[in-house]
């Protein structure tokens, strides 16, 4: 397994998720999004396993801020999240081409 924790160090979720893996002695990585975000194969990886839908955080200030809802080319979308980490729901959890995006340890449980 080669688990990928992307989130941030004040999300709730997150740090669930981490301790989900701590707690199991299964080593991860964390990235932390406020200082690195996704590249584009990453997001290209997560959206083929999750949906563009899902990764886009619609209760952030960012997204109303960006008015994200009125925008329906999904290239675009991508290209404001590869910008504006802010947008993402969290945790993103990657196990290779698999992911999963919040705190889903019903899914995890099946990865070990």
């Amino acid at each position: 397994m080669n688990i990928q924790i992307y989130g941030t160090r004040k999300c709730f979720d997150t740090k669930k998720a981490e301790r989900y893996f701590k707690e199991r002695r299964i080593k991860y990585q964390f990235i932390d999004l406020k200082q690195k975000a996704l590249s584009k194969g990453e997001l290209n990886s997560v959206k083929n396993a999750v949906g563009l839908k899902e990764l886009i955080n619609n209760k952030s200030k960012e997204y109303t801020r960006l008015n994200i809802e009125h925008i329906t080319t999904s290239s675009v979308k991508e290209e404001i999240l590869l910008n504006n980490p802010k947008l993402y729901k969290t945790p993103i959890v990657r196990n290779g081409r698999k992911a999963t995006v919040g705190y889903k340890p019903e899914i995890w449980k099946e990865w070990e």
